[in-house]
């Protein structure tokens, strides 16, 4: 079980990623070339975006928790291959899914509901997001 404390700051690692997981989704989807991309490639705009939200919703329940949210950011992937840029994408997808699911076990261990459900609703975008990119990618 983890302290609140240290779900502070496992919070804001997964908010170092998110701001990362915003930047790579925005040049991914300024780079990524090919007709059977197109729709793909609208997505990824959108995906930024949420990710943006995601990070507004880390920092606010950092906050409450006490600590402070960070500014850092995590490292970005680049490629010059568009298929590869989805790959990056979707493998960044699958971590956050796999990291969500933990804080939501962590956060109800600590009985903060309210976290645990904020995280839910993060849990199941990026749940989507990971969909969207294994469409793309025929996987």
């Amino acid at each position: 079980m983890a302290t609140k404390e240290e779900l502070i700051d496992l919070l804001n690692k997964d908010l170092t990623k998110e701001y990362a997981a915003a930047v790579q989704y925005i040049q991914h989807a300024a780079l990524i070339t090919g007709a059977q991309y197109q729709s793909i490639q609208k997505e990824l705009i959108i995906h930024a975006n949420e990710e943006i939200g995601h990070a507004i919703v880390l920092a606010e329940q950092i906050a409450y928790l006490g600590g402070t949210p960070t500014v850092d950011v995590d490292e970005r992937h680049i490629s010059g291959d568009s298929k590869e840029m989805l790959k990056q994408d979707l493998a960044g997808e699958q971590d956050a899914v796999r990291r969500y699911r933990e804080r939501v076990a962590q956060a109800n261990e600590l009985g903060e509901y309210g976290l645990a459900q904020a995280l839910i609703g993060i849990l199941v975008m990026e749940e989507e997001h990971e969909r969207d990119l294994q469409a793309a990618l025929d996987q």
